[in-house]
């Protein structure tokens, strides 16, 4: 019978220590170095680990190490077979750890969601840990690793945007490790996701922009490669169209970088303004925006006063998410329900940590907003067009 490979570098670690190699208080490898070592992943070095700890071999130190354990602990745990014990070698009892990795969040979108984790790990004795990566592929693999070095028990991951998944959610798959994804999904991955419904979403916007009015509207998107969330609001913008009978005049589309979370600097932001107000100079027809995000509305805007155009009777503009600060000019908006994403997010994270089943994507409905961005399509424009 063939022995795993976790066992047996459990087997050749208990070896080791009971051999007095590793004396009590030293310090075995990391997950890292066991990896490295055997050539496998780090959940399979980490699963060794964990049996150890399990058997009272060694002691788990989240940020430190794991440590060989005094004496009496290793007598009782001298006939202890792989496969025993609880999880992550804590103490009985210890409360759920889940790892939250997200790429960024502001006042417009990300705080609700963390919001409604943070609930969700109150009301179920547990604690949330965060780590962001900014959108940066390899900084999100980092925060992967740290969090299973840390020894949680789950993830919730906000997948960076680029063009391919990092190997560190593979790993997390093929291990069947208690993960979930929030925002969007990615493909070719079977892995449980909870995000907003991003096409019917931006279809409700459309029809509100069609009902009033507007024929020739223009939208201005993040790159969408590979980002589903992005790529499910385009598709709800030409399922709109074509229940409209409208066609689709693709030279109104307009992508921008500078909202990315690597990009979002003065100096990005001020050459995507004036992208957008050479796109309204040379597409006078378009007398509306669909931004797929806020900051990408705050853009528009801001393109739109300094060409002198009033927002909304010379130009209407709507997006996904605004904040609710009371203060601010409020945006016609889509309004996703971060919090209960957040809640489920969590929820699903523990369901899948014991066991269960929990449904391979959910999207939740995202409630229209009407702020002071849109109005109805004035006569003299109707007239230009």
């Amino acid at each position: 019978m063939s022995t795993s490979m976790y066992e047996q570098i459990y087997e050749k670690l208990r070896e080791e220590i009971r051999s007095g190699l590793y004396q009590v208080g030293d310090r075995v490898p990391s997950e890292k170095e066991l990896a490295d070592a055997y050539n496998v992943s780090r959940i399979t070095s980490k699963k060794a680990l964990e049996l150890l700890a399990d058997g009272g071999l060694i002691v788990r130190r989240p940020g430190r190490g794991s440590f060989v354990a005094d004496p009496a602990s290793m007598a009782d745990a001298a006939a202890a077979a792989p496969g025993k014990g609880g999880a992550r070698g804590r103490l009985p009892g210890a409360r759920p750890m889940v790892g939250l990795v997200m790429t960024d969040f502001s006042d417009s979108y990300g705080t609700g969601l963390v919001y409604g984790m943070e609930e969700a790990s109150r009301k179920h004795d547990a604690f949330l840990v965060l780590r962001r990566s900014f959108g940066i592929p390899s900084l999100e693999e980092e925060a992967i690793q740290s969090m299973l070095e840390l020894g949680v028990d789950g993830l919730i991951i906000f997948p960076a945007q680029g063009e391919y998944f990092n190997a560190e959610i593979l790993k997390l798959v093929i291990d069947k490790f208690p993960f979930v994804l929030v925002d969007r999904h990615l493909k070719g991955i079977s892995a449980g996701s909870i995000s907003t419904d991003n096409a019917a979403g931006a279809k409700r916007g459309m029809d509100y922009l069609f009902n009033l009015g507007h024929k020739h509207v223009a939208i201005v998107t993040p790159p969408p490669t590979d980002t589903t969330a992005v790529e499910d609001r385009i598709e709800g913008y030409v399922q709109a169209h074509a229940e409209k009978g409208i066609v689709v005049n693709r030279e109104l589309w307009l992508t921008v970088t500078s909202t990315l979370p690597n990009a979002y600097t003065d100096e990005n932001k001020a050459k995507d303004i004036e992208k957008i107000k050479r796109h309204l100079l040379d597409h006078p027809e378009i007398s509306a925006f669909f931004a797929m995000e806020y900051n990408i509305a705050l853009l528009v805007r801001e393109a739109a006063r300094q060409l002198q155009l009033d927002v909304p009777r010379d130009l209407s503009i709507i997006c996904f998410d605004c904040p609710d600060n009371g203060s601010g000019f409020s945006f016609t908006h889509l309004r996703q329900n971060q919090e209960e994403m957040g809640r489920a997010a969590f929820e699903n994270v523990l369901q899948l940590r014991d066991g269960k089943m929990v449904p391979h994507k959910i999207a939740l409905e995202a409630e229209l907003i009407v702020g002071k961005s849109t109005a109805v399509l004035s006569p003299s424009r109707i007239g230009q067009l």
